[in-house]
Formats: C-alpha cells, sequence, structure tokens
C-alpha cells in the first residue's frame, strides 16, 4: 500500500505539472461532444506520462484512462490527467490531475493533485487520507439541510425529465448547492470536510473513482445504484448518504 500511494501522488504530481506547463506554453484544443466538452495537447500528454510509468513501474497492472488507454487487468488503474479540462483552459483554478488504483472488491486508493493550490490529496484501504501529508478528520454525520451539495446538470440533458426531477428532489434540501466543474477536485473537498457530500448521476470510473477512494479512506461513505434509467453516485457522510439515496429512491 506504501508504495502505490508513492506511486499514485508522484504520478498525480507529475502529469499535474506538465499539464500546468503545457499551459503556460499554449496549447491546441478540440471540442469533443460540445463547447464545454474540450480535450488539449496537454491531456494526452498527461495520460501518456502516467501509463508509460505504469507500464514500467506495474507491468502486471491494468491502466484506464480518459484519453483512450484502455487496458483493464486484475488490478486496474484509472487516469483522469486533466479533470476539469475547461476551467483549466479557461484559466480557472478548479482542474486536477487525478489517478485511482481498483480490484475486484473496488477502490483500493485515490490520488488526486490540484496545481493551482500545491494540494495533494491521497488516502486508500487501511490509509486515512491525508492533504499534503497531514492526514484529515474523520467525517462526522450531519443532515443534509446543514451541508452544501456539489453536483453538475450539463445543460444538453434539461430536458431529460426523469434526471431533472431526480437531482432537484435530491439536492433542494440542502443549504447550498456548489458545481466546480472537476468531480475528482469536489469529492476531495468532500473528504476534507469542505463541501458535505457530492451527487452525480453517470458518473464514468476515472472521474468517480479517485475521490470516492478519499471519501472512503476518510471515514465517509458512497453509494451508487440505478434509478430511473440514470445510475447516480452519492458520497458524504454516512447520514447524508442515506439522506440522499432515499430522496433520489422517491424521486417519480
Amino acid at each position: 500500500m506504501d508504495d502505490d500511494l508513492s506511486l499514485a501522488a508522484e504520478l498525480v504530481r507529475s502529469a499535474g505539472a506538465l499539464a500546468a506547463r503545457m499551459l503556460r506554453d499554449g496549447l491546441e484544443t478540440q471540442h469533443k461532444t460540445s463547447v464545454s466538452d474540450v480535450v488539449s495537447a496537454a491531456d494526452h500528454a498527461a495520460e501518456d506520462l502516467v501509463v508509460r510509468r505504469l507500464r514500467a513501474l506495474r507491468p502486471g497492472d491494468g491502466v484506464v484512462g480518459e484519453e483512450g488507454t484502455n487496458r483493464p487487468a486484475e488490478r486496474t488503474w484509472l487516469i483522469d490527467p486533466v479533470d476539469g479540462t475547461y476551467n483549466f483552459l479557461q484559466g480557472l483554478h478548479d482542474w486536477c490531475s487525478a489517478v485511482a488504483l481498483t480490484d475486484a472488491a473496488g477502490p483500493v486508493l485515490g490520488a488526486v493533485f490540484q496545481p493551482s493550490t500545491d494540494e495533494l490529496w491521497v488516502g486508500g484501504r487501511d490509509r486515512t487520507t491525508s492533504l499534503n501529508g497531514v492526514e484529515l478528520e474523520p467525517l462526522r454525520d450531519q443532515p443534509l439541510a446543514a451541508l452544501s451539495v456539489a453536483s453538475y446538470l450539463h445543460p444538453a440533458t434539461l430536458s431529460d425529465v426523469a434526471l431533472r426531477e431526480t437531482l432537484l428532489t435530491a439536492i433542494e434540501g440542502a443549504a447550498t448547492v456548489r458545481m466546480l466543474g472537476s468531480g475528482s477536485i469536489e469529492l476531495a473537498a468532500v473528504a476534507a470536510g469542505r463541501l458535505g457530500a457530492w451527487v452525480q448521476h453517470d458518473s464514468l470510473d476515472w472521474d468517480w473513482y479517485p475521490g470516492c477512494a478519499l471519501v472512503q479512506a476518510a471515514g465517509g461513505t458512497t453509494n451508487v445504484f440505478l434509478h430511473r434509467g440514470h445510475r447516480w453516485h452519492l458520497a458524504g457522510n454516512h447520514q447524508v448518504v442515506a439522506e440522499l439515496s432515499e430522496l433520489i429512491r422517491s424521486a417519480g
């Protein structure tokens, strides 16, 4: 575990530093599905850096990345080289590099590095989540009404009535709602107690598992289940995740 955590920390720091340096030097970008769904040369270069190091240092492990790497195995590393690419390209601070290691039982560890704040979160099984080497306080139970909730609803999904109604049912009882544009940063903030909970539909593995591992290792809980045609992902303290799960299941 120590070796894997150290490696994960080194990978996200290196990927984040490379992306930041390339941004300063100027980047070419491409649009995927919309104006806000973009990819840059830094995304590809950072993923390539992580993949090459993992293949050299963990040749028996699988590697799956957002930008196309797809070689799963019994143990699989999930890579999001630049999570929050739109923010990254627009000069906003909420972007990061994230990795997770998973096995048949779920997340083994997660690491998230935010270059703009020089903050590194790491944590996993039998290892409490730390922020820049300092262990985080365990998450304590609090109700939804006392907490902030992070989520995201893309404008293109507003016509999905079931999705829209389910999300509004879940978040309308929160103290406030935040949409930062980087799932891994939001989940790391939940682990650190900066945000109260995370609610998202149909999250991709590289967007979910790095932060999921951090929340679990910070004494929190996570839940994933199907409802009204969508897969819902929840993270936070035990009380708020139970409350949000009930609200989502009650919708519709």
